[in-house]
C-alpha cells in the first residue's frame, strides 16, 4: 500500500520525450499556415524559407558570421557522419564515448571507416572521460550532452585554442540549451526535433572555417555516397549553406522549425532558452535532494544535463534487483504513468541503465515538470508495493 497521497493535479502537458521533444507552447497546427506545400524547394518561396530558417538558426544560436550552416538529410546522424566520412582520416582521431550515441560514432570510425589511428576514449554511464586524456593534434569527436546518460560536457575549457586537429561535436540534445564556444568547435551538428521540438528527419550541419579548409584541401581515401558529398572540384558547394539542400527537405518541417525559432527569439533567444531548461532541472533537483529513492544518474553536478535528465532508483528493494528486474520495475512505473496520461515515454534509453529519462528542454514548461514529480514518488510507492505483493 503506498503512503503518497495520490497527486490531484496532472501536467497539463504529459510530453517528456527526448526525441521527438514536446513542441513549443501554444503551438497548433494553425502554426503551418504559411508552408510553401507543393512547391518546389528550388523555386524562390522555397529557398526563401529555407535560407530563413539558416539565418535564424545563426541569430538564436549566436554562429559566427564566417561559420556555415547547411540543412542535410537524416536527421543529427546524417550530419554527424557526413562529418566524419567527409573530414576524418587526414590525422589520428581521438572518439570520446559515454553513452549509447556517443559509441555509435567510436563503432562508425573502428568498423565502417576502419580508421586505423583512431582511439577510444571512454566512460561508462554517469561518468565523463578523461578529458585531459585527448591529444589535440588529433581530429576529436564527441557528443557535447550525452542524450542517454544525462551527463555533458560543463564548458569547452577542455579545448585548446591552438588545437592542430579538428574538433567535430554531435550538439543535439545540447544546441538551444547549452551554450556552446563556437571558437572551440569545427563542426557542430544537431537535428529540429530536440529543444525545440521541432520535427524529425533534418539535421544541421554547421562548419568553422578550419573546417571548410580541410575539406577544400583533403580528400578521403573511401567513396563518398551522394548525400554526403560537400565539395565539387575540390571546392566547397556554397549552395548546400545557403539553402540549397542536398535532397528534397519537406516544407511542412521547414515551416514548423522556422516557427520554432520564432518563438525562440520571442522568449529571449538563446539566453531564455538556456533558463527555461535550468528551471525546469532544478525542479527535478530539488525533487531528488529531498527524495533518497531517486539519483541523477550523473555522479558531478556540473556534468549534469538541463535537458535529458537521466535519473536512477537509489531505493535498496530495487536497486539490488538484477537487471531484467529493474527493468521490469521501469516498465511497470513508467506504464502506470502513460495509463494516467501523466508523462510519456520517461524510461530510460533501451541501452542505459535502467531508469526514468525527463525531458527538460525549453519547450516544457516548468510547471508541468513540478507536476510531474510527485506523481513519480506515488507511482515508485505503489510499483514497489505491487513488486512486494507479488514476491
Amino acid at each position: 500500500m503506498t503512503t503518497t497521497a495520490r497527486p490531484a493535479e496532472k501536467p497539463a502537458r504529459p510530453h517528456f520525450s527526448s526525441g521527438p521533444c514536446a513542441k513549443r507552447p501554444g503551438w497548433s497546427v494553425e502554426a503551418l499556415k504559411g508552408a510553401a506545400v507543393g512547391r518546389s524547394h528550388r523555386a524562390k518561396i522555397g529557398k526563401t524559407k529555407l535560407a530563413e530558417a539558416i539565418d535564424l538558426t545563426r541569430d538564436i544560436l549566436n554562429v559566427p558570421a564566417d561559420w556555415r550552416i547547411g540543412i542535410v538529410p537524416a536527421s543529427d546522424t546524417g550530419a554527424v557522419e557526413m562529418a566524419m566520412w567527409s573530414l576524418l582520416g587526414e590525422r589520428p582521431v581521438d572518439l570520446l564515448a559515454w553513452e549509447s550515441f556517443g559509441s555509435g560514432w567510436v563503432t562508425d570510425a573502428l568498423k565502417q571507416l576502419k580508421l586505423k589511428d583512431a582511439r577510444e576514449i571512454k566512460a561508462p554511464y554517469g561518468q565523463l572521460p578523461d578529458l585531459a586524456a585527448v591529444n589535440f593534434d588529433h581530429d576529436v569527436v564527441f557528443t557535447w550532452n550525452g542524450t542517454t546518460s544525462g551527463v555533458r560536457v560543463p564548458n569547452g575549457d577542455f579545448i585548446p585554442a591552438d588545437r592542430q586537429g579538428l574538433t567535430i561535436c554531435d550538439a543535439t540534445s545540447a544546441a538551444f540549451a547549452q551554450p556552446l564556444p563556437f571558437d572551440k568547435l569545427d563542426v557542430v551538428t544537431f537535428s529540429w526535433q530536440k529543444v525545440l521540438g521541432g520535427e524529425a528527419a533534418h539535421g544541421m550541419l554547421i562548419l568553422s572555417p578550419r573546417a571548410v579548409a580541410r575539406l577544400e584541401t583533403y580528400k578521403p581515401a573511401w567513396p563518398l555516397p551522394k548525400i554526403f558529398r560537400l565539395t565539387s572540384g575540390g571546392k566547397l558547394i556554397e549552395g548546400i549553406f545557403k539553402g540549397e539542400t542536398i535532397n528534397t527537405p519537406s516544407m511542412l518541417a521547414v515551416e514548423d522549425y522556422i516557427d520554432a525559432l520564432l518563438w525562440a527569439r520571442s522568449v529571449g533567444g538563446l539566453d531564455g532558452l538556456v533558463a527555461r531548461a535550468n528551471a525546469n532541472t532544478k525542479v527535478i533537483a530539488d525533487f531528488v535532494a529531498a527524495n533518497p529513492f531517486l539519483d541523477f544518474l550523473a555522479e558531478a553536478p556540473a556534468t549534469r544535463s538541463n535537458t535529458s535528465v537521466c535519473l536512477k532508483f537509489t531505493d535498496p528493494a530495487v536497486a539490488s534487483l538484477d537487471d531484467a528486474g529493474q527493468q521490469a520495475f521501469v516498465k511497470a512505473l513508467t506504464g502506470f504513468l502513460e495509463k494516467e496520461a501523466v508523462a510519456f515515454d520517461i524510461a530510460s534509453y533501451r541501452d542505459a541503465p535502467p531508469g526514468l529519462r525527463i525531458w527538460c528542454g525549453a519547450t516544457v514548461e516548468t510547471a508541468d515538470v513540478a507536476a510531474l514529480m510527485p506523481w513519480i514518488a506515488f507511482a515508485f510507492e505503489k510499483t514497489k508495493a505491487e513488486m512486494a505483493k507479488a514476491a
